[in-house]
């Protein structure tokens, strides 16, 4: 059965939603599933943007023939050739074999690696600032390499003031028949996922998403449909925002994120002191997690969020952690930035964690890491609780300013 539904007059959203899907990217949990958006707008010339994941493609064409009913498709215009946008590509030819394909030259190079058949005799290259007339609608395309791949552009419609995101503005999660940001509780259910995805699928690129934000700042932008996740049409400043936050590496929230690993309980144990103690001190937001237990996109996007962080584990193979060191590998990837940190190590006969994450943190960019550690010797003692108030005292002191 189609599911369909009118954006504009003119514009179609044609997506659909897997919520089978385990790990996005095969990488990343969502149990919320995720949404493949795509949309058709109506014209003198019919146009698609951009296509669908393969899992999806029988939805896609449900939705793609009932919204063209029985008209020819004009052009499609690919935005981004990640293949969970473009899989349907060969298929939109076979099925429509006198469309016309618009993209950049880096589009093209991409698409004759991933298809086979012939591109040359369809391919419209288009580059910054080139338009597309279909009638009563004018598209603009503006580039936007390494949101987050080289060829990512977005198209914008002068005429209905829609900007056409790619992978921008995108969120894990299944849509459930409500496609508008603001016909969801977006701060309450999508927030989240929407930073998980953010810092993980393009937090490494935070001076491109800037240099889009400012080249989007020149247009006049009513609409914004990214290619996963719901479309704005209202109070498009609060995403703005938190891409402004996400993409600049400033903390969303003046709070606390405690990231341990603990073997038998005993590190556990002290990072529960400590968030006691901050929590004494007037801190409201602190958040507690076991990295061993908590998916590490998780773990991003909080690091993301949170002004403030503590990183406690134990000595391992005369290193740091296994679990937490891959924690500070993904940190590193994703560009991470602007905080502040404590840190607590334990070692029952060497140890040596906190030197290590020191230097692993020294790598990052503007990080302030608190002089005063905590070393625990196997299990942490009453005589180190003044320790513990002194590092909940100096932390809460940042949070708290």
């Amino acid at each position: 059965m189609y599911q369909v539904r009118n954006i504009t007059k003119d514009l179609v959203w044609v997506g659909a939603s897997d919520r089978r899907l385990a790990l996005f990217e095969n990488i990343f949990p969502i149990s919320r599933g995720v949404s493949y958006n795509a949309y058709v707008l109506h014209d003198e010339k019919t146009v698609l943007l951009d296509t669908v994941d393969a899992s999806v493609s029988g939805q896609f064409f449900e939705n793609l023939e009932k919204t063209l009913n029985g008209k020819t498709l004009d052009y499609l215009i690919v935005n981004h050739m990640e293949p969970d946008h473009c899989a349907m590509i060969g298929d939109i030819v076979s099925r429509y074999p006198g469309v016309k394909i618009v993209g950049n030259a880096k589009t093209f190079t991409m698409m004759e690696q991933f298809f086979t058949f012939p591109i040359e005799e369809r391919k419209i290259v288009v580059k910054e600032g080139d338009t597309l007339e279909t009638g009563a609608h004018k598209l603009h395309f503006v580039m936007a390499p390494m949101v987050h791949w080289p060829e990512a552009m977005v198209t914008y419609d002068e005429k209905d003031k829609v900007l056409f995101s790619a992978d921008g503005f995108g969120t894990f999660g299944a849509l459930n028949g409500n496609i508008f940001a603001d016909e969801v509780n977006f701060d309450r259910d999508w927030l989240d996922d929407a930073r998980r995805y953010y810092t993980n699928i393009v937090g490494k690129y935070g001076p491109s998403v800037q240099t889009l934000l400012k080249k989007a700042a020149t247009l006049d932008i009513q609409m914004i449909c990214p290619l996963h996740g719901p479309i704005w049409r209202e109070n498009l400043g609060y995403i703005l925002e938190k891409y402004q936050k996400w993409s600049t590496y400033e903390a969303e929230d003046k709070a606390v994120a405690i990231m341990y690993a603990s073997m038998y309980g005993n590190t556990a144990s002290a990072v529960d002191a400590l968030a006691g103690k901050l929590a004494e001190k007037g801190v409201k937001n602190i958040a507690v997690y076991d990295v061993s237990n908590v998916d590490i996109s998780t773990l991003i996007g909080e690091i993301f969020r949170v002004s403030h962080l503590v990183f406690a584990c134990p000595t391992y193979n005369a290193g740091i952690y296994p679990v937490m060191s891959n924690l500070f590998h993904d940190m590193k990837a994703l560009n991470v930035q602007n905080k502040t940190v404590a840190l607590m190590e334990n070692g029952t006969w060497a140890a040596t964690t906190a030197k290590q994450m020191r230097a692993e943190l020294e790598q990052l960019k503007n990080m302030t890491i608190l002089e005063q550690q905590i070393t625990i010797k196997s299990a942490m003692k009453d005589a180190q609780e003044a320790e513990l108030w002194q590092m909940a005292e100096e932390i809460a002191k940042g949070v708290l300013a």
